[in-house]
């Protein structure tokens, strides 16, 4: 399609591990001549995924293998994935850092790229011969880097120390003007890596903005990786979830991010061996946490819609009961922070089956990053049949809670509320 500004086919990207030779002189001219001649490495037909999990047998590990995606003009783009996924490895293919092991990279348009602190920037240079020689790379003339100086200065507030050789910068400078350089030249397509995470918050939200800008208001594409879900979910419309190398699902950012925590998800439910308290009339075999699609999850972001659901046996139906299920959640010093039960709901249940389950539908998740602790009970008229102190822990990251883009830190405040601010 004319709109289509990245077109990735067949990409796969092959690293050796240790030793480059082959171990024999005949191999290694094998492999010289099969170079030559624009063949593919006769050696890396060997090679393994990139699973860190596992210990491999060959010394060759694809990082990345068999990619295949197309990015149109003006999309944002958030490619999300555990460590070693392969995020990484992609963007430097698309920025021409390195060359694809096999497969093509077709890219129409100007390519800036902030990978890591220091790409792109001569150290015994100065901020103010850096902007001007990164311009130079992306074919600007000197009347036009001229024009866009000072906005790009302004931005890094880097003011005082532009003519100082960037060697002497900080890692923090070094990524305000790498970043303010890559997002205001003129450049049809912008490459951000996690490097931002070097920023301070405040300068972090000003990049966030600015991305944004760039994508929405100046129709330039943007691709980004990040493992902030909050910054992926409000800045990019797409993602793309890498893992062992392998791209295993592209499409809306929002269906990126559950399938991203529900591949993070190593104990789907939790089984009670633990101490409980009650008459036993019913108990709770496991709890899970479930997404809004019905996927079960062992971490959740601040503001995700997820279900607590409680299962739990009975060896004789009940009926004539008043039954109220209610959940405590507590803080890593096991100070409780959240209680809710049925009853608060106007709800009671009256009966049970052999077996079921009382599910807690949570809207919008309140609580910061960080690690809590999941109580249970189910009381009959004030008469406990079933409890667990501590029975799941749950893990809570950043998320964009509030829809600003605006991540919440973890800190020692718990609460996020709903408000706006106004000024009269």
């Amino acid at each position: 399609m004319s709109n289509t500004v990245i077109k990735v086919e067949n990409l796969s990207k092959a690293y050796q591990i240790g030793e480059f030779s082959t171990g024999t002189l005949s191999n290694d001219i094998q492999r010289w001549w099969s170079l030559m001649r624009g063949k593919e490495d006769p050696y890396l037909k060997i090679g393994e995924t990139n699973d860190r999990t596992t210990k491999g047998e060959s010394d060759i590990v694809w990082s990345l293998k068999d990619i295949n995606f197309e990015i149109n003009q003006g999309d944002a783009v958030g490619i999300i994935g555990k460590n070693g996924a392969g995020k990484s490895t992609l963007l430097k293919l698309l920025s021409r850092v390195t060359s694809p092991t096999t497969g093509s990279i077709k890219v129409k348009g100007r390519i800036a790229s902030l990978l890591e602190v220091g790409t792109g920037f001569h150290p015994e240079l100065t901020g103010r011969e850096n902007i001007y020689l990164n311009g130079a790379i992306l074919g600007m003339r000197k009347k036009e880097i001229t024009k866009k100086f000072d906005e790009i200065v302004a931005f890094s507030g880097v003011e005082r120390y532009i003519d100082t050789p960037v060697k002497r910068y900080s890692s923090g400078m070094y990524v305000r003007l790498a970043f303010a350089v890559a997002a205001h030249l003129e450049s049809e397509i912008l490459i951000v890596d996690e490097v931002l995470a070097v920023g301070d918050a405040d300068f972090q939200k000003k990049c966030l903005g600015k991305m944004g800008d760039v994508s929405k208001g100046e129709g330039r594409t943007v691709l980004f990786v990040s493992h902030n879900m909050g910054a992926v979910q409000n800045l990019c419309s797409k993602g793309i979830l890498l893992q062992n190398g392998k791209i295993i699902f592209s499409g809306a950012s929002d269906r990126s991010i559950e399938k991203y925590l529900l591949s993070n998800n190593n104990i789907s439910v939790t089984e009670y061996d633990k101490v409980r308290y009650g008459s036993g009339q019913i108990k709770v075999i496991y709890i899970e946490i479930k997404d809004k699609n019905g996927n079960t999850i062992d971490q959740v972001y601040s503001g995700q819609d997820f279900d607590i659901v409680l299962h739990y046996q009975c060896p004789i139906p009940l009926i004539n009961v008043h039954l109220i299920p209610g959940i405590a959640i507590s803080d890593k010093f096991e100070a409780p922070i959240i209680l809710h039960h049925s009853r608060l709901n106007g709800i009671v249940f009256k009966k049970t089956d052999i077996s079921g389950s009382f599910i807690f539908s949570v809207k919008k998740f309140p609580l910061t990053p960080s690690t809590y602790n999941i109580t249970y009970s189910i009381y009959d008229s004030g008469d406990c049949i079933d409890s667990i102190t501590n029975a799941l822990s749950l893990q809570v990251i950043e998320g964009d809670f509030y829809g600003s883009g605006e991540v919440a830190p973890s800190s020692n405040a718990f609460f996020l509320i709903d408000g706006v601010w106004n000024k009269n």
